[in-house]
């Protein structure tokens, strides 16, 4: 919302910009609060080995709950300066997420015109706008794509985005010096450590659309430098009256320096309006790990109850079926496919190999 109070409270924050500056553009502050109530079977028992059934809080399910600052300046020719600020947050403990960064979701300055926006600071990856735009479940923090692979949602600090749409084209570049500073990266003499990139080009036209997308990350110490994770990815999705639906498929492969991995990740869904206020929305996602059985599918159906344009009910139901050892759980595998060179990396709350877990949840989303 564009409000004065919006603005006064922006003002409040940034003292020392001009009046000029403020009465020339705008500010907005926006956000999303979201938490429910979550029932998870074959929860790991800390020290016991064991497992058992839960029911707890959950935030952040459907969207991660943020609040941010996004402003903009007009300085002619169709030119305009802009910034966004962007906090993410646990509703339950009221905890910082992203390595508590105060913006750790994105925090950028640049230009933008009709072509596109150039913007340097913390972004999201296009490898990110490309599973947003094309998961069925868009990337919602839990039971979605992300239970397969975290990093579809990559975010990178010390990076420059390039990315826009001329006419039906969409475009995306992408490059960081050092993609987590709380690891390493951006080493003088050491080009290759923490080092992220990424480029997209995709289509849009009337109820289709498509993109490509490929994205390379290194290790971000000096000692982890030659190890390289790759993926490419292409995806579509087709508006069919009230609903769409989508398909897509992501390549990955992890070399490390003793060991690779590699594997292909497949997808389906849709979404449909089943009347103004109630949405529906399905879909199954599929590992395929090279030179192994053991090759686990999770399926996830959500369904949501719009009271107004800001504030939704939703249920979400989730299943990780594991086959041959593969241990899949609705928390998913880890922050990457593969950080210890030689298997799915775990969670703490993955569930024990062969072991399939079901989930549900119940909880209202705000925006604002």
């Amino acid at each position: 919302m564009k409000t004065r109070i919006a603005c006064l409270a922006a003002m409040a924050v940034f003292p020392a910009l001009p009046a000029t500056a403020q009465a020339e553009g705008s500010i907005t502050l926006y956000g999303v609060v979201d938490a429910g109530v979550e029932y998870l079977t074959h929860v790991p028992k800390t020290g016991t080995g064991g497992s058992n059934n839960v029911v707890r809080m959950s935030a952040g399910n459907l969207s991660t709950s943020r609040w941010g600052l996004r402003g903009s300046e007009d300085l002619g020719g169709g030119l305009k300066g802009i910034f966004t600020l962007e906090n993410g947050f646990d509703l339950d403990t009221g905890n910082a997420n992203q390595g508590s960064r105060l913006f750790g979701r994105q925090a950028f300055v640049g230009l933008q015109n009709q072509y596109g926006a150039l913007t340097l600071g913390r972004h999201q990856t296009v490898l990110y706008d490309f599973s947003l735009a094309y998961d069925p479940m868009a990337i919602a923090t839990r039971y979605s794509v992300l239970m397969h692979d975290k990093w579809m949602s990559g975010r990178a600090d010390n990076s420059v985005k390039l990315a826009g749409k001329l006419g039906a084209v969409y475009y995306g570049l992408f490059y960081s010096t050092g993609y987590d500073s709380k690891s390493g990266g951006e080493i003088p003499g050491d080009y290759k450590a923490g080092r992220n990139w990424s480029a997209a080009v995709g289509y849009d036209a009337g109820p289709l659309s498509a993109r490509v997308v490929y994205d390379e990350v290194r290790g971000s110490t000096v000692a982890t430098a030659d190890n390289r994770e790759r993926r490419a990815g292409i995806a579509a999705s087709y508006n069919f009256g009230r609903g769409r639906a989508f398909a897509g498929y992501r390549w990955y492969y992890g070399d490390f320096t003793s060991s690779s991995l590699r594997t292909n990740l497949y997808w389906l869904g849709a979404a449909y309006q089943v009347t103004p206020a109630i949405t529906l929305t399905g879909a199954a996602y599929y590992t395929d790990v090279r030179n192994s059985g053991g090759d686990p599918y999770s399926f996830v159906l959500s369904g949501t109850y719009a009271f107004s344009k800001r504030t939704d009910l939703y249920a979400i139901a989730g299943y990780a079926q594991n086959r041959n050892g593969s241990a899949l759980g609705l928390s998913g595998f880890g922050p990457s496919l593969n950080a210890n060179a030689t298997t799915l990396t775990a969670t703490t709350e993955q569930v024990g190999a062969g072991q399939n877990q079901f989930g549900a949840i119940i909880g209202v989303r705000h925006r604002f």
